[in-house]
Formats: C-alpha cells, sequence, structure tokens
C-alpha cells in the first residue's frame, strides 16, 4: 500500500470527491493545535533523545515556532545539537483512533528582523505567556522542518515532504468543525441515517458525526451488523459553516425525494 492510497501530500489539492492530503490534514492539526513535546538530544547522554512539553506557534510556512529559556534543559541541548522531534497530538478520544503528527528538523534561534512577526503569532495562541516574552533569558527558536510523519487515525499515515506541508493550507472549516459536530449530533442524526441509507446502502439505527471538512464527512453508523464507519462527499466543496448548512440542507431534501 502507498502513501497515495492513504491521500498522500504530493500533487495538486484535493478534489471534490475526495479527502483532504496528508498535508492539508497536517496543516489542519498544527493550527487546530494539542498536546505537544519537543525531543532533542540530551547533552547529559549523548545520542539518547530528551522530550519535554513544548507549546508552540506557528509561522507563515508551518514551521513551529517556540518561546523558551536558555535555562531549560530542551534549550542547552539545541545549542549543542540543533536537531529534533516535536510530536503534536489531537485531544479526542483515544489516543491511538486520534491523528497526531511528528516534525522532524533543526532549531534555531528567530532572527531579530522577525521576531516581532514571530511573536505576535505565539502571543495570540498563548496569550498567558506575554509574561515572559521580555524576559532577557527568553528567545522566540523556531523548528525549520525537514520532514513529516503524520497518522490521522487508523490506517491513515504518510510521510509528507517539507515542501507539500509548507505549500498546504489548513481546513477553512478548522475552527468551526467542533461546532457544526456538535450541532449535528445534538440535533440532526435521523437526517445522518437519511443520508447513510441514500449514499451509503447502509441501514443504520443511529449515527454519529466525527468529522467534518470542506469537501465532506465521516459518522461512525450502528448498524445490524455492528459499528460501520461511513464518509459522505459533499457535492461541492463547502468552505464555511454556511456552506456546510445549505449543503447538508439539499443533501437531505434529496434523499428524502428519492426515498
Amino acid at each position: 500500500m502507498t502513501d497515495s492510497d492513504f491521500h498522500g501530500a504530493g500533487g495538486p489539492p484535493a478534489a471534490n470527491d475526495s479527502k483532504p492530503t496528508l498535508a492539508e490534514r497536517a496543516r489542519t492539526l498544527m493550527e487546530l493545535g494539542g498536546a505537544s513535546s519537543l525531543a532533542t538530544m540530551s547533552q547529559k547522554h549523548p545520542t539518547y533523545p530528551f522530550a519535554s512539553v513544548m507549546p508552540y506557534g506557528l509561522d507563515p510556512t508551518g514551521n513551529p515556532t517556540f518561546l523558551i529559556s536558555r535555562m531549560a534543559m530542551h534549550t542547552k541541548n539545541i545549542t549543542t545539537t540543533p536537531r529534533a522531534t516535536l510530536l503534536v497530538a489531537e485531544q479526542n478520544g483515544s489516543p491511538l483512533g486520534s491523528a497526531r503528527i511528528s516534525l522532524i528538523g533543526d532549531v534555531a534561534v528567530v532572527d531579530e528582523s522577525e521576531k516581532q512577526k514571530i511573536a505576535a503569532t505565539y502571543l495570540q495562541r498563548h496569550p498567558k505567556a506575554q509574561q515572559w516574552a521580555n524576559f532577557g533569558d527568553f528567545s522566540f527558536y523556531r523548528l525549520v522542518v525537514k520532514d513529516i510523519y503524520f497518522v490521522g487515525g487508523f490506517g491513515v499515515m504518510g510521510w509528507i515532504t517539507a515542501g507539500d506541508y509548507a505549500g498546504a493550507m489548513a481546513d477553512p472549516l478548522v475552527h468551526a468543525s467542533f461546532d457544526i459536530i456538535s450541532h449535528m449530533n445534538e440535533d440532526h442524526v435521523e437526517s445522518m441515517v437519511l443520508l447513510a441509507k441514500h449514499h451509503m446502502q447502509l441501514d443504520a439505527s443511529d449515527a454519529k458525526m466525527t468529522n467534518v471538512d470542506r469537501y465532506g464527512f465521516t459518522m461512525m453508523l450502528k448498524t445490524a451488523e455492528g459499528i460501520r464507519g461511513s464518509r459522505i462527499v459533499f457535492p461541492q466543496a463547502a468552505d464555511t459553516p454556511n456552506d456546510v448548512r445549505k449543503v447538508l440542507v439539499e443533501m437531505v431534501k434529496s434523499a428524502r425525494a428519492q426515498a
């Protein structure tokens, strides 16, 4: 099985009849954020990795940025060996069923000419870090990504080149998806059961939306044969919550008319 079987990073953006590429999903996860840790090469125990909790920001190309003290162990490790890996894991249910990403690269101090922009985007994500930003002991660092490994859950995984990652964009619904999913699961289970029957020929007694992006959505369906996963593609891309609402209304109307 190849990376393309998992909607890999190469080639143009995904068409309406497919899922987001791995690169798009990676950028979406990094934008959304999650539990994050940085593994550096130990100064005390050479050749051994040393992992520590590491909040991050993002520069325009998706490189993670950090605000760290020169006294921190990971900073001391970086000054000796800049090679590092940042692990970011989605905080959503089962750890093994959730998305996670490993970004491999070299860490370096942010150049003074970029410091203001990097600080602004970092502090927008972590406003409480403002108290440390002006300490002389703290500096902004950046992980210049060289390679990425992404796992989107069971059966979805692959390597992503740094170029494909930098050129991809986060899904436009990234910050609205939680509200969309909650609304559908609270108020429109019957409609999702209907869509599963119409589009997937699956008879379900219950349905739960688990993910939504501009190309479509996934559900967990309760059937007589057990729990089934299902993805339904939108007839056209939906870039805003209002687009999603309109598309779903039309899809349900069409399914009812043909039932």
